[in-house]
């Protein structure tokens, strides 16, 4: 497996070594022991979640706060997205920056997002089966999120934004200068 740093301090794109004959491929997903020694730090993943979204849809950006912060793994079983990771630890050196990344089945990488950062995706084919293990588990009352098109983070998402499906909850997220810390 291939670690390698993105521009978010912290933040690891992860791409593993496919085997592939004439019965399919076969690939080592997550290997815990070689991304703690790669990252420096103890990885606990306790929960797992699977989202199914149609062409269009945008999910994000979202984080839960204080105690019940998550670090997540990411990666897309059918499909493709575009992923998008923003830096809120004031203390970073990367604070306030994004960093965005197609991930498909057809390349098989994956996110490492620790805590303090801001995660969404955008569907980019017909149906996209998105996992991610989190390592510490859903508490409703420190969900937070920021708006997709914030002007502050000027992310492009590289799709029409009058052709994305978002939902009512994710259409009102907060403004980055108003964000929940």
């Amino acid at each position: 497996m291939k670690i390698t740093s993105t521009l978010l301090q912290g933040c690891y794109v992860l791409e593993p070594l496919v085997h592939q004959d004439k019965r399919g491929l076969f690939f080592e997903s997550y290997h815990q022991k070689k991304l703690e020694e790669y990252i420096g730090e103890k990885i606990n993943f306790v929960q797992d979640n699977i989202s199914i979204s149609k062409k269009g849809v945008l999910r994000g950006l979202h984080y839960q706060t204080g105690e019940h912060s998550q670090a997540k793994l990411v990666q897309v079983l059918k499909g493709e997205v575009l992923d998008v990771v923003v830096d809120l630890r004031k203390q970073s050196t990367t604070f306030g920056a994004h960093f965005k990344l197609k991930l498909s089945s057809e390349n098989h990488k994956s996110i490492f997002i620790p805590k303090g950062m801001a995660h969404g995706f955008l569907a980019l084919t017909k149906e996209v089966i998105f996992a991610y293990k989190c390592d510490e588990y859903y508490h409703p009352q420190s969900e937070a999120g920021i708006l997709f098109n914030d002007p502050d983070l000027d992310i492009e998402w590289e799709f029409n934004e009058a052709k994305m499906i978002l939902s009512a909850k994710d259409l009102k997220l907060p403004l980055w200068k108003d964000r929940k810390i």
